[in-house]
């Protein structure tokens, strides 16, 4: 896999920014993509160097709604999420915006 392929957003959240002031960042990766992976393509993508990962697979959430009568249920499509430790100094700027400490 490509290092554009494994990474495939950040997550943008409220938790996450807060995160950013200790050098964590989270990105939604590839379901198939290994820690070792994913610490290339960042380092690769980003140009820093990535102390340690943590990943978690995160199950869509279900969701239900009524429309004309008729009652519909549905869910929301499972994703990896990767929560990215940098070294103390080091920080990641998307497309010269720094998103992660606004």
């Amino acid at each position: 896999m490509d290092a554009r392929d494994i990474i495939i957003s950040p997550r943008i959240t409220e938790k996450a920014m807060g995160n950013a002031l200790v050098q964590q960042y989270t990105f939604t990766v590839h379901k198939a993509a290994t820690k070792t992976q994913i610490r290339h393509a960042i380092e690769e993508i980003f140009k820093v160097d990535v102390i340690k990962i943590n990943t978690v697979n995160v199950a869509g959430k279900t969701r239900s709604s009524a429309r004309r009568g008729q009652r519909t249920s549905g869910k929301q499509p499972d994703f990896k999420k990767a929560i990215v430790t940098l070294k103390p100094g080091q920080k990641i700027e998307l497309g010269g915006v720094n998103y992660f400490e606004q």
